[in-house]
C-alpha cells in the first residue's frame, strides 16, 4: 500500500485550496484556488496576465510545485464548487497536468469563464461534468462520488474518493441547510452510507469552526432580509442590497423581496452578471421576470442614468462591493463616481460580513464612512454563513467516522481549534489527527 495526501494549499490560510491525494501511484487532485486577499494586496495586478511563478512568489495561488518530488500520475483535478478559493488558479497550474477537470455544472460553466480570460496560458484539458448524486471510475483503482452538500454558491459537492484502503472524504466547504432557498438539501443518507463503507481519512475546513451551535439556513437569512426592507420607511428612497455575487440564494430572496416592494430588481457589477447569468442559463434559478442586469461599466452607468430620471424609489439595486473593495460598484457609487446619486434617508442593506483581515475591515470603515457622511441608512447583520459551526462539525465526524483527520482552510488558530473539538471526539493529535503546514504530506502505509 502507499497512500499519501499532499497539502499543497489552504492548510495555513483560508483560501488558496490545493491538496493532492496519491494511491500506489495515480494521483487525483482536488481544488486549485487563489488566496483571495493577496489579490488585493497587489491591487494594481491583473492576475490573468501573469506567469505561474510570479504569483506563487506573490503567495497568490498554491506552490504546487512539491508536486516534482511526488511519484505518479495525475489521473483527475477534482472540484468541489466554484468560489475562486478553490477555482481560481485552475488557469495557472491545470494546463501543468495531462487530466481532466471534473466538476458539477455550475462549477464547470465558471470555470469556462475563467478560461476564456486567461491571457498566459492555453488550458486545454478536458472538462467533465459530475452531477450530485453520481460517481464515475477514475482509474480501475479510484471511483469518485459527489455527494450533495449545501454551500453559499449552488451545485457545491462533498468529493469522495473511494480507493480499495477506504475512502479520502474533501470536505470543503459545507454546511447543513434545512431550509435550502435554492437547490436540495443535504444527502444525509449519503455521507453516512460512505461512513458504514469506511473512511480512511477526512480533510476538513475549519474556517468557522469556533462559532458554537449548528449554522443557520438561509432561509434565515431571508427572513432577516425581509425584516430590513419591508420593515423599514423606504417607499420614498432608494434602497441599494450587497452582498456577494456568488450567492445565488440570497440574491434570489432578495429579488422576490424587490417585487414584494414593488420595485423592480436590478443586479449591478461584472461578477454578479457573471454568476447569476450563468445560474438563470443552466437552469439552477429564475429570477423576477422583470430583473434587470449590468455588467461592464457603461452598461452600468448607463442604467444608472436612467434609474435616477425615472426615480429611485422604482427600483431594488443589488450590487457587489460589500467589503469595500477599491473599484467595486458600491465603493464608486459611494465616491460619487456615478450616475446614481445617494440622498439622505436612502437604504443601504450589507447582506455580508466583513471578511476578517485588517485590508478588508479597513476598506469597510471607509465605505461605511462616506455613506454615512450623505445621510446614508445603514442596515448590517441580514446574512448567514456557508461554513459548518462546531456541532455541524461534530455530526460530521460521527456519521463519517474516519479513521483519520486533516483540519484544513483556515490557519493555525482555526486548524488548532478544529483538533480540539477533534480531541472532543475521541482522536489524538499526532496519532490519528494530523496538523500539516503548506508543502507537508501524511502518509499511510499498511498491509491489507
Amino acid at each position: 500500500m502507499h497512500l499519501e495526501i499532499i497539502a499543497i494549499g489552504g492548510y495555513e490560510e483560508v483560501g488558496r485550496n490545493m491538496t493532492a491525494v496519491n494511491v500506489d501511484g495515480e494521483i487525483i487532485i482536488f481544488d486549485i484556488g487563489l488566496k483571495l486577499d493577496r489579490v488585493m494586496i497587489h491591487e494594481d495586478t491583473d492576475v490573468s496576465k501573469l506567469h505561474s511563478l510570479n504569483l506563487i512568489e506573490m503567495g497568490v495561488i498554491p506552490d504546487d510545485t512539491v508536486m516534482r518530488n511526488i511519484e505518479g500520475e495525475v489521473k483527475a483535478i477534482v472540484c468541489s464548487h466554484g468560489h475562486l478559493d478553490h477555482i481560481g488558479a485552475i488557469t495557472k497550474l491545470a494546463h501543468r497536468y495531462n487530466a481532466p477537470i471534473i466538476g458539477t455544472p455550475y462549477t464547470l460553466e465558471l470555470i469556462k469563464r475563467e478560461i476564456l480570460s486567461e491571457k498566459k496560458f492555453d488550458v486545454r484539458n478536458p472538462l467533465i461534468t459530475l452531477n450530485a448524486k453520481e460517481s464515475m471510475d477514475l482509474t480501475p483503482n479510484l471511483t469518485l462520488e459527489f455527494v450533495k452538500i449545501t454551500h453559499s454558491i449552488p451545485d457545491a459537492v462533498l468529493p469522495v474518493l473511494h480507493t480499495q484502503y477506504g475512502s479520502i472524504v474533501y470536505g470543503n466547504d459545507f454546511k447543513f441547510d434545512n431550509i435550502p432557498v435554492v437547490g436540495d438539501r443535504p444527502d444525509y443518507r449519503a455521507i453516512r452510507k460512505v461512513g458504514k463503507k469506511g473512511v480512511l481519512c477526512m480533510i476538513a475546513e475549519s474556517t468557522r469552526v469556533d462559532f458554537e451551535g449548528k449554522t443557520p439556513s438561509e432561509g434565515v437569512a431571508s427572513s432577516l432580509l425581509k425584516n430590513d426592507l419591508l420593515g423599514a420607511d423606504n417607499d420614498k428612497n432608494g434602497v441599494v442590497v450587497t452582498t456577494f455575487s456568488s450567492h445565488i440564494a440570497r440574491i434570489k430572496s432578495i429579488t422576490e423581496i424587490a417585487e414584494r416592494m414593488d420595485r423592480t430588481p436590478v443586479l449591478i457589477g461584472r461578477s454578479m452578471a457573471k454568476y447569476c447569468g450563468i445560474a438563470e442559463d443552466i437552469g439552477i434559478v429564475e429570477f423576477p421576470e422583470n430583473t434587470r442586469m449590468a455588467g461592464d461599466p457603461t452598461s452600468v452607468d448607463r442604467l444608472f442614468s436612467q434609474i435616477m430620471k425615472e426615480g429611485k424609489e422604482n427600483y431594488l439595486l443589488i450590487v457587489t462591493g460589500h467589503q469595500g473593495e477599491e473599484g467595486a460598484v458600491l465603493s464608486r457609487m459611494a465616491q460619487d463616481k456615478t450616475p446614481y446619486k445617494f440622498e439622505k434617508h436612502d437604504q443601504v442593506v450589507f447582506s455580508a460580513d466583513v471578511i476578517p483581515n485588517p485590508m478588508n475591515a479597513a476598506q469597510r470603515y471607509m465605505l461605511e464612512a462616506r455613506l454615512k457622511r450623505v445621510g446614508v441608512r445603514l442596515f448590517k447583520g441580514a446574512h448567514v454563513s456557508g461554513h459548518a459551526a462546531k456541532e455541524d462539525h461534530r455530526d460530521m465526524l460521527r456519521w463519517l467516522n474516519p479513521e483519520h483527520l486533516i483540519p484544513s482552510h483556515g490557519d493555525f488558530n482555526l486548524t488548532a481549534s478544529y483538533a480540539k473539538l477533534a480531541e472532543e471526539e475521541g482522536y489524538r493529535l499526532g496519532e490519528d489527527l494530523h496538523l500539516l503546514r503548506n508543502g507537508q504530506s501524511l502518509k499511510f502505509e499498511r498491509i491489507i
